[in-house]
């Protein structure tokens, strides 16, 4: 099994990053492909999930070990397949999702596409206790201290953009500069997209 891929980002779609190492490029399909926006013609060091199937064999790219393994966690969950796990790393961090696990935030998961009640009962229930991350137990204790998470201010802030007629390339473009406002209000993140939006 192919565990990185350590090359030069050559390209970027819509889905994929392509990495270029040693004459071949490998297409790797990422979460959010834009992430690696500044990093083309540098090198970049990939964590790959490869995942074979019977037709196909693909590989899918993260960027740190933790998003890899709940990639390969959430793929554990009865009715997910590698797309709608795909869907919540792009919308989500590892932490974020966590805490949802573990307080068995029904609204939160169903947010994701392609995620409904029964879905997001489905992930409480195979997935609550078994996610082998350090930082848990303190993300939960933050949550229950009533420190706002980001993440629905800005997934608000991002339909509201699209709303208004972005398209979701341009946005997926911009979102890891909005990631880094860390506001708890979609207000926010919204005056801060048009602004970028628009240069």
């Amino acid at each position: 099994m192919i565990a990185y891929i350590n090359g030069e980002v050559a390209e970027i779609t819509e889905q994929a990053i392509i990495l270029e190492t040693n004459g071949l490029g490998y297409e790797v399909i990422c979460p959010n492909p834009y992430r690696f926006q500044a990093q083309v013609g540098n090198k970049q060091k990939i964590y790959t999930y490869h995942h074979v199937r019977e037709d196909a064999q693909i590989l899918y790219g993260f960027q740190n070990q933790d998003e890899k393994a709940l990639f390969a966690q959430i793929l554990n969950v009865s009715g997910i397949g590698p797309k709608g796990a795909l869907a919540v790393l792009a919308t989500t961090t590892v932490q974020d999702f966590v805490v949802a696990i573990e307080q068995e935030d029904e609204k939160f998961l169903t947010s994701f596409p392609g995620v409904g009640k029964k879905t997001a009962r489905q992930m409480i229930l195979d997935l609550k206790g078994k996610l082998p991350f350090e930082y848990q137990a303190e993300n939960i204790v933050q949550q229950e201290e009533g420190i706002p998470g980001s993440n629905q201010a800005l997934t608000e802030a991002i339909e509201a953009l699209k709303a208004l007629g972005y398209s979701e390339k341009e946005i997926n473009h911009i979102k890891p500069v909005l990631t880094k406002e860390k506001s708890d209000t979609a207000d926010t993140y919204i005056r801060k997209g048009l602004a970028l939006l628009m240069k």
